[in-house]
């Protein structure tokens, strides 16, 4: 039995608040469980420098943990942890849009950490999807794009791991502290995997155990998905 008394196929709850922030032009704030993330997703009507008449636009993102969002504070210097995260957050939400179709404009996400209790980068991604998709609908509603075509299918995220000896899906801190293997993986709606991030913090895991930590992931980012999709629709 998990500390919490999920089975280990099991997300832990799940709230999505769509349109949490006033001013930004999509944002939604994901709680997964303790794991608090609000999610923004900002237009500029410009490209990078090195993009400039290229006919496509941009995505990247920024993360941050809030002072208090552990049980001590931290600083609010996202470090060389933090610049990973948000690296890892663009190259996701890049993957759930057609620079093309969006036209040379920007769109800057920005995810702050309120509450963490392990999987903090992978509750950004799914929480970011939709403040771009909310981002990207008002872009259409305005006539600033034609279509919906920029935005692509969701993609979500979610942890996996070996937890004395069993595979289990959706690590809090708790299990996250102490897991002989750690691993997050990125995919899409179709179930094509985008990013896989894992590592054996004690020994070694086998080829079966990866499969099962990748299976585990699928079920897990098919019920995020259908959650995305929910909210989505409803704004």
């Amino acid at each position: 039995m998990r500390p919490d008394g999920r089975r280990p196929d099991q997300l832990r709850s799940l709230e999505i608040i769509p349109h949490y922030q006033k001013h930004a032009e999509g944002s939604a704030l994901i709680k997964l469980g303790d794991t608090w993330v609000l999610c923004a997703a900002s237009v500029e009507e410009m490209v990078p420098a090195w993009m400039k008449g290229k006919g496509s636009g941009w995505l990247t993102a920024e993360y941050a943990m809030l002072p208090r969002s552990t049980h001590t504070r931290s600083k609010r210097d996202p470090g060389g942890r933090g610049k990973e995260i948000q690296r890892l957050i663009g190259r996701a939400l890049r993957a759930a849009v057609d620079l093309k179709a969006l036209g040379e404009r920007t769109i800057n996400v920005d995810c702050d950490v309120l509450c963490a209790d392990g999987g903090t980068r992978v509750a950004s991604i799914t929480g970011a999807w939709i403040a771009l998709g909310f981002a990207i609908n008002k872009l259409v509603a305005s006539g600033k794009l034609t279509s919906d075509k920029a935005l692509m299918p969701p993609v979500a995220a979610v942890s996996v791991g070996i937890v004395d000896g069993e595979c289990v899906l959706d690590l809090p801190y708790v299990e996250d502290s102490k897991a002989e293997v750690d691993m997050n993986v990125v995919g899409d709606a179709s179930g094509k995997l985008i990013e896989i991030q894992g590592t054996a913090e004690k020994g070694t895991f086998d080829r079966p155990q990866l499969d099962a930590m990748l299976d585990l992931a699928t079920i897990g980012i098919r019920e995020l998905v259908a959650a995305q999709r929910k909210i989505l629709a409803g704004g």
